[in-house]
Protein backbone atom coordinates (compact mmCIF):
# COMPACT_ATOMS: atom_id res chain seq x y z
CA UNK A 1 0.00 0.00 0.00
CA UNK A 2 1.40 3.05 -1.26
CA UNK A 3 -0.62 5.11 1.07
CA UNK A 4 -0.96 4.51 5.20
CA UNK A 5 -4.43 3.42 5.98
CA UNK A 6 -4.62 6.98 8.13
CA UNK A 7 -3.92 9.07 4.59
CA UNK A 8 -7.07 6.45 3.06
CA UNK A 9 -9.02 7.24 5.52
CA UNK A 10 -8.23 10.95 5.56
CA UNK A 11 -8.67 11.13 1.74
CA UNK A 12 -12.40 9.14 1.69
CA UNK A 13 -13.58 10.85 4.74
CA UNK A 14 -13.57 8.04 7.65
CA UNK A 15 -14.35 8.13 11.03
CA UNK A 16 -13.52 4.53 11.96
CA UNK A 17 -11.64 1.17 10.95
CA UNK A 18 -11.30 -1.72 13.19
CA UNK A 19 -9.48 -5.16 12.65
CA UNK A 20 -10.84 -8.27 14.24
CA UNK A 21 -8.31 -10.90 14.68
CA UNK A 22 -9.37 -14.28 16.50
CA UNK A 23 -7.03 -17.65 16.00
CA UNK A 24 -9.32 -20.29 17.31
CA UNK A 25 -12.29 -19.59 14.59
CA UNK A 26 -9.47 -18.14 11.93
CA UNK A 27 -11.85 -14.77 11.60
CA UNK A 28 -9.85 -12.03 10.03
CA UNK A 29 -12.04 -8.86 9.54
CA UNK A 30 -12.20 -5.05 9.07
CA UNK A 31 -15.38 -2.98 9.99
CA UNK A 32 -15.12 0.63 8.13
CA UNK A 33 -17.39 3.27 9.28
CA UNK A 34 -17.45 6.02 6.75
CA UNK A 35 -19.59 8.39 7.94
CA UNK A 36 -22.70 8.12 10.72
CA UNK A 37 -24.11 12.23 10.16
CA UNK A 38 -27.27 10.30 9.60
CA UNK A 39 -27.56 7.77 11.96
CA UNK A 40 -25.87 4.35 12.65
CA UNK A 41 -23.79 2.75 10.04
CA UNK A 42 -25.35 -0.19 8.17
CA UNK A 43 -24.01 -2.24 5.67
CA UNK A 44 -23.41 -5.67 5.02
CA UNK A 45 -20.38 -7.94 5.56
CA UNK A 46 -18.09 -9.49 2.94
CA UNK A 47 -16.70 -12.76 2.75
CA UNK A 48 -13.65 -12.65 0.12
CA UNK A 49 -10.81 -14.75 -0.31
CA UNK A 50 -8.35 -11.28 -1.07
CA UNK A 51 -5.04 -11.39 -2.77
CA UNK A 52 -3.51 -9.29 0.14
CA UNK A 53 -4.35 -7.40 3.61
CA UNK A 54 -3.96 -4.17 1.89
CA UNK A 55 -6.37 -4.82 -0.64
CA UNK A 56 -8.99 -5.83 2.09
CA UNK A 57 -8.90 -2.41 3.52
CA UNK A 58 -9.13 -0.54 0.55
CA UNK A 59 -12.57 -2.67 -0.73
CA UNK A 60 -13.93 -2.23 2.51
CA UNK A 61 -13.21 1.74 2.41
CA UNK A 62 -15.03 1.90 -0.54
CA UNK A 63 -17.65 0.28 0.10
CA UNK A 64 -18.53 2.14 3.06
CA UNK A 65 -18.04 5.32 1.72
CA UNK A 66 -20.83 3.57 -1.05
CA UNK A 67 -23.05 2.93 2.03
CA UNK A 68 -22.95 6.20 3.08
CA UNK A 69 -23.83 7.89 -0.23
CA UNK A 70 -26.22 5.33 -0.82
CA UNK A 71 -28.50 5.56 2.26
CA UNK A 72 -28.26 9.51 2.33
CA UNK A 73 -29.74 9.52 -1.29
CA UNK A 74 -32.78 6.82 -0.66
CA UNK A 75 -33.76 8.77 2.30
CA UNK A 76 -32.59 6.61 5.37
CA UNK A 77 -31.17 7.93 8.41
CA UNK A 78 -28.65 5.74 8.43
CA UNK A 79 -24.35 6.50 8.00
CA UNK A 80 -22.81 4.02 5.96
CA UNK A 81 -20.68 1.13 6.83
CA UNK A 82 -19.53 -1.69 5.77
CA UNK A 83 -17.55 -5.29 6.57
CA UNK A 84 -14.63 -7.97 4.58
CA UNK A 85 -13.86 -11.28 6.61
CA UNK A 86 -11.11 -12.44 4.57
CA UNK A 87 -10.87 -16.21 3.52
CA UNK A 88 -12.52 -18.66 1.27
CA UNK A 89 -16.13 -19.19 1.51
CA UNK A 90 -16.01 -22.54 1.03
CA UNK A 91 -13.49 -23.24 3.85
CA UNK A 92 -13.94 -20.67 6.76
CA UNK A 93 -17.75 -20.50 7.08
CA UNK A 94 -18.46 -21.52 10.71
CA UNK A 95 -20.16 -20.84 13.67
CA UNK A 96 -17.92 -20.01 15.93
CA UNK A 97 -16.64 -17.67 13.35
CA UNK A 98 -19.69 -15.90 12.83
CA UNK A 99 -20.04 -15.91 16.47
CA UNK A 100 -16.70 -14.37 17.07
CA UNK A 101 -17.42 -11.92 14.45
CA UNK A 102 -20.70 -11.35 16.29
CA UNK A 103 -19.39 -10.41 19.56
CA UNK A 104 -16.82 -7.65 17.49
CA UNK A 105 -20.20 -6.16 15.96
CA UNK A 106 -21.30 -5.99 19.41
CA UNK A 107 -18.37 -4.38 21.06
CA UNK A 108 -19.72 -1.45 18.64
CA UNK A 109 -22.42 -1.02 20.78
CA UNK A 110 -24.41 -0.04 18.05
CA UNK A 111 -22.53 2.12 15.67
CA UNK A 112 -22.23 -0.57 13.00
CA UNK A 113 -25.43 -2.64 12.56
CA UNK A 114 -24.06 -5.37 9.85
CA UNK A 115 -26.36 -7.20 7.41
CA UNK A 116 -25.56 -9.98 4.30
CA UNK A 117 -23.18 -9.25 0.95
CA UNK A 118 -21.25 -11.09 -1.03
CA UNK A 119 -20.79 -14.47 0.13
CA UNK A 120 -22.85 -14.53 3.17
CA UNK A 121 -26.60 -15.03 3.72
CA UNK A 122 -29.53 -14.93 6.23
CA UNK A 123 -28.20 -17.93 7.96
CA UNK A 124 -24.73 -16.30 9.08
CA UNK A 125 -26.64 -13.38 9.69
CA UNK A 126 -28.68 -15.73 12.26
CA UNK A 127 -25.63 -16.86 13.91
CA UNK A 128 -24.65 -13.43 14.63
CA UNK A 129 -27.47 -12.57 15.70
CA UNK A 130 -26.69 -15.07 18.83
CA UNK A 131 -23.99 -12.65 20.38
CA UNK A 132 -26.25 -8.85 19.17
CA UNK A 133 -28.66 -7.42 18.30
CA UNK A 134 -26.98 -5.00 15.52
CA UNK A 135 -27.69 -7.21 12.29
CA UNK A 136 -30.29 -7.01 10.05
CA UNK A 137 -31.03 -9.30 7.27
CA UNK A 138 -32.09 -12.83 9.41
CA UNK A 139 -34.28 -15.42 8.51
CA UNK A 140 -38.27 -14.79 8.38
CA UNK A 141 -38.77 -17.27 10.82
CA UNK A 142 -36.77 -15.21 13.41
CA UNK A 143 -38.56 -11.88 12.75
CA UNK A 144 -36.50 -10.94 9.76
CA UNK A 145 -36.92 -9.99 6.14
CA UNK A 146 -34.47 -12.75 5.03
CA UNK A 147 -32.70 -12.56 1.77
CA UNK A 148 -32.53 -8.51 0.18
CA UNK A 149 -31.45 -9.74 -2.78
CA UNK A 150 -34.87 -9.89 -4.62
CA UNK A 151 -34.96 -5.74 -3.27
CA UNK A 152 -32.05 -5.30 -4.39
CA UNK A 153 -32.52 -6.80 -8.11
CA UNK A 154 -36.25 -4.88 -8.27
CA UNK A 155 -34.25 -1.72 -7.81
CA UNK A 156 -32.01 -2.07 -10.45
CA UNK A 157 -35.27 -3.12 -12.96
CA UNK A 158 -36.54 -0.01 -11.87
CA UNK A 159 -33.85 2.45 -12.58
CA UNK A 160 -32.78 0.43 -15.73
CA UNK A 161 -36.68 1.04 -16.79
CA UNK A 162 -35.89 4.73 -15.72
CA UNK A 163 -32.30 4.99 -17.92
CA UNK A 164 -34.46 3.67 -20.86
CA UNK A 165 -37.10 6.24 -20.32
CA UNK A 166 -34.11 8.61 -20.99
CA UNK A 167 -32.46 7.16 -23.63
CA UNK A 168 -35.31 5.54 -25.72
CA UNK A 169 -38.75 7.90 -24.70
CA UNK A 170 -40.31 4.78 -23.40
CA UNK A 171 -39.31 2.64 -20.12
CA UNK A 172 -40.30 -0.72 -22.18
CA UNK A 173 -37.36 -3.41 -22.05
CA UNK A 174 -39.43 -5.62 -24.65
CA UNK A 175 -36.78 -6.65 -27.11
CA UNK A 176 -33.74 -4.88 -25.74
CA UNK A 177 -30.31 -6.93 -25.50
CA UNK A 178 -29.40 -7.24 -21.76
CA UNK A 179 -26.27 -8.68 -20.30
CA UNK A 180 -25.97 -9.76 -16.83
CA UNK A 181 -22.44 -10.41 -15.59
CA UNK A 182 -22.74 -12.13 -12.73
CA UNK A 183 -25.89 -14.61 -11.44
CA UNK A 184 -25.31 -14.79 -8.39
CA UNK A 185 -28.86 -13.92 -5.70
CA UNK A 186 -29.45 -10.29 -7.61
CA UNK A 187 -28.76 -11.11 -10.55
CA UNK A 188 -30.80 -14.20 -10.96
CA UNK A 189 -33.65 -12.03 -9.99
CA UNK A 190 -32.68 -9.66 -11.92
CA UNK A 191 -32.89 -11.79 -15.00
CA UNK A 192 -36.22 -12.93 -14.19
CA UNK A 193 -37.95 -9.52 -14.21
CA UNK A 194 -35.89 -8.89 -17.61
CA UNK A 195 -37.40 -11.70 -19.43
CA UNK A 196 -40.91 -11.12 -17.65
CA UNK A 197 -40.44 -7.19 -19.30
CA UNK A 198 -39.36 -9.17 -22.76
CA UNK A 199 -35.94 -8.66 -22.73
CA UNK A 200 -33.10 -10.74 -24.79
CA UNK A 201 -31.12 -11.89 -21.88
CA UNK A 202 -27.32 -12.70 -21.87
CA UNK A 203 -25.72 -13.79 -18.72
CA UNK A 204 -21.85 -14.54 -17.56
CA UNK A 205 -19.78 -15.31 -14.26
CA UNK A 206 -17.17 -16.79 -13.32
CA UNK A 207 -18.97 -19.51 -11.35
CA UNK A 208 -19.97 -22.16 -13.68
CA UNK A 209 -22.44 -23.63 -11.36
CA UNK A 210 -23.85 -19.89 -11.56
CA UNK A 211 -24.32 -19.86 -15.03
CA UNK A 212 -25.54 -23.75 -14.98
CA UNK A 213 -28.05 -22.80 -12.61
CA UNK A 214 -29.55 -19.38 -14.14
CA UNK A 215 -29.51 -20.64 -17.75
CA UNK A 216 -31.76 -24.11 -16.26
CA UNK A 217 -34.11 -21.81 -14.62
CA UNK A 218 -34.77 -19.17 -17.39
CA UNK A 219 -34.07 -21.67 -20.72
CA UNK A 220 -34.37 -18.77 -23.17
CA UNK A 221 -30.88 -16.99 -22.09
CA UNK A 222 -27.99 -17.06 -23.58
CA UNK A 223 -24.44 -17.85 -21.91
CA UNK A 224 -21.41 -15.52 -22.74
CA UNK A 225 -18.24 -16.43 -21.64
CA UNK A 226 -16.89 -14.17 -19.23
CA UNK A 227 -14.08 -13.04 -21.74
CA UNK A 228 -15.81 -12.19 -24.56
CA UNK A 229 -18.19 -9.94 -22.71
CA UNK A 230 -17.15 -6.74 -23.91
CA UNK A 231 -17.28 -7.67 -27.43
CA UNK A 232 -21.23 -8.09 -27.50
CA UNK A 233 -22.63 -5.41 -29.53
CA UNK A 234 -26.50 -5.23 -26.76
CA UNK A 235 -28.19 -2.13 -25.89
CA UNK A 236 -27.85 -2.47 -21.79
CA UNK A 237 -24.82 -3.62 -19.84
CA UNK A 238 -25.46 -4.97 -16.29
CA UNK A 239 -22.60 -5.23 -14.01
CA UNK A 240 -23.90 -7.82 -11.07
CA UNK A 241 -20.77 -9.26 -10.04
CA UNK A 242 -17.39 -7.57 -8.12
CA UNK A 243 -16.60 -3.73 -8.73
CA UNK A 244 -14.36 -2.18 -11.03
CA UNK A 245 -15.54 -3.53 -13.54
CA UNK A 246 -15.84 0.10 -15.68
CA UNK A 247 -12.51 0.95 -16.98
CA UNK A 248 -10.47 2.22 -19.52
CA UNK A 249 -9.88 -1.14 -21.45
CA UNK A 250 -13.17 -2.15 -21.06
CA UNK A 251 -15.14 1.53 -22.07
CA UNK A 252 -12.91 1.49 -25.04
CA UNK A 253 -14.65 -2.05 -26.16
CA UNK A 254 -18.56 -1.15 -24.77
CA UNK A 255 -21.11 -1.37 -27.36
CA UNK A 256 -24.07 -0.21 -25.31
CA UNK A 257 -26.08 2.41 -24.86
CA UNK A 258 -26.72 1.87 -20.83
CA UNK A 259 -24.61 0.73 -17.63
CA UNK A 260 -27.35 -0.47 -14.93
CA UNK A 261 -26.31 -3.27 -12.37
CA UNK A 262 -26.16 -3.98 -9.11
CA UNK A 263 -22.33 -4.11 -8.41
CA UNK A 264 -20.70 -1.52 -5.86
CA UNK A 265 -18.30 0.79 -7.21
CA UNK A 266 -18.88 -0.35 -10.81
CA UNK A 267 -16.48 2.71 -11.87
CA UNK A 268 -12.72 2.11 -11.23
CA UNK A 269 -12.03 5.47 -11.13
CA UNK A 270 -15.15 7.65 -10.97
CA UNK A 271 -13.15 10.93 -11.76
CA UNK A 272 -11.61 9.16 -14.60
CA UNK A 273 -14.51 6.75 -16.14
CA UNK A 274 -17.46 9.23 -15.52
CA UNK A 275 -16.15 11.67 -17.91
CA UNK A 276 -14.91 8.92 -20.40
CA UNK A 277 -18.35 7.51 -20.52
CA UNK A 278 -20.23 10.73 -21.63
CA UNK A 279 -17.06 10.76 -24.39
CA UNK A 280 -18.40 7.48 -25.33
CA UNK A 281 -22.33 8.21 -25.03
CA UNK A 282 -23.13 5.74 -22.54
CA UNK A 283 -26.01 6.74 -19.98
CA UNK A 284 -24.75 5.59 -16.25
CA UNK A 285 -27.01 5.06 -13.56
CA UNK A 286 -25.23 5.27 -10.52
CA UNK A 287 -24.70 2.67 -8.58
CA UNK A 288 -25.22 3.48 -5.39
CA UNK A 289 -28.36 4.64 -6.21
CA UNK A 290 -29.79 1.71 -8.72
CA UNK A 291 -28.36 -0.69 -6.32
CA UNK A 292 -30.02 0.27 -2.98
CA UNK A 293 -33.03 -1.75 -2.71
CA UNK A 294 -31.37 -4.31 -0.51
CA UNK A 295 -30.54 -1.71 1.88
CA UNK A 296 -33.76 -0.40 2.17
CA UNK A 297 -35.39 -3.49 2.47
CA UNK A 298 -32.62 -4.34 6.02
CA UNK A 299 -33.32 -1.17 7.30
CA UNK A 300 -36.65 -1.54 7.14
CA UNK A 301 -35.99 -4.18 9.89
CA UNK A 302 -34.88 -1.54 12.47
CA UNK A 303 -38.45 -0.51 12.45
CA UNK A 304 -41.95 -2.24 12.06
CA UNK A 305 -41.11 -4.33 9.10
CA UNK A 306 -43.65 -3.70 6.30
CA UNK A 307 -43.10 -5.05 3.11
CA UNK A 308 -45.34 -2.72 1.14
CA UNK A 309 -43.69 0.14 2.40
CA UNK A 310 -40.26 -1.66 1.46
CA UNK A 311 -41.49 -1.61 -2.49
CA UNK A 312 -43.12 1.36 -2.55
CA UNK A 313 -39.23 2.73 -1.32
CA UNK A 314 -37.55 1.12 -4.04
CA UNK A 315 -39.72 2.46 -6.40
CA UNK A 316 -38.77 5.65 -5.63
CA UNK A 317 -34.95 5.08 -7.12
CA UNK A 318 -37.18 5.55 -10.50
CA UNK A 319 -37.72 9.17 -10.22
CA UNK A 320 -34.51 9.48 -8.59
CA UNK A 321 -32.44 8.60 -11.93
CA UNK A 322 -34.30 10.73 -13.55
CA UNK A 323 -33.48 13.33 -11.23
CA UNK A 324 -29.96 12.40 -11.50
CA UNK A 325 -30.19 12.19 -14.91
CA UNK A 326 -31.51 16.19 -15.54
CA UNK A 327 -28.96 17.50 -12.70
CA UNK A 328 -26.26 15.96 -14.86
CA UNK A 329 -26.78 17.68 -17.79
CA UNK A 330 -27.65 21.05 -16.19
CA UNK A 331 -24.83 21.45 -14.91
CA UNK A 332 -22.84 19.86 -17.56
CA UNK A 333 -21.08 16.84 -14.84
CA UNK A 334 -21.26 13.00 -15.03
CA UNK A 335 -24.32 11.29 -13.32
CA UNK A 336 -21.93 9.76 -10.75
CA UNK A 337 -21.04 13.05 -9.68
CA UNK A 338 -24.57 14.59 -9.80
CA UNK A 339 -25.57 11.47 -7.66
CA UNK A 340 -22.36 12.83 -5.32
CA UNK A 341 -23.80 16.24 -5.00
CA UNK A 342 -27.40 14.66 -3.92
CA UNK A 343 -25.93 13.00 -1.05
CA UNK A 344 -23.64 14.89 0.23
CA UNK A 345 -25.99 18.09 0.13
CA UNK A 346 -28.50 15.79 2.53
CA UNK A 347 -25.33 14.86 4.61
CA UNK A 348 -24.27 18.51 4.81
CA UNK A 349 -27.98 20.11 5.81
CA UNK A 350 -28.69 17.23 8.52
CA UNK A 351 -25.09 17.87 10.11
CA UNK A 352 -26.35 21.71 10.20
CA UNK A 353 -29.79 20.41 11.85
CA UNK A 354 -28.09 18.41 14.19
CA UNK A 355 -25.34 21.28 15.17
CA UNK A 356 -27.98 23.81 16.07
CA UNK A 357 -30.05 21.09 18.12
Amino acid sequence: MQQSVFDHMQQMGHEQLVFCHDPHSGLNAIIAIHNTTLGSALGGTRLWNYNSHEEAIVDALRLSRGMTYKAAISGLNLGGGKAVIIGDASKVKSEALWRRYGKFVNSLNGKYITAEDVNTNARDMEYISLETDFVTGVPEYMGGSGDPSPFTAYGVFTGMKAAAKKAWGKDSLSGKKILVQGVGHVGQYLTGHLIEDGAIVYISDINAERVKQTADKFQNVKVVDNNKIFDLDIDIYAPCALGASVNTETIGKMKCHIIAGAANNQLEDENVHGPMLIEKGILYVPDFLINAGGLINVAAELETYNKERVMGNVLKIYDRTLEIFDLAESKNIHTQQAATLIAEKRLADIASVKARL
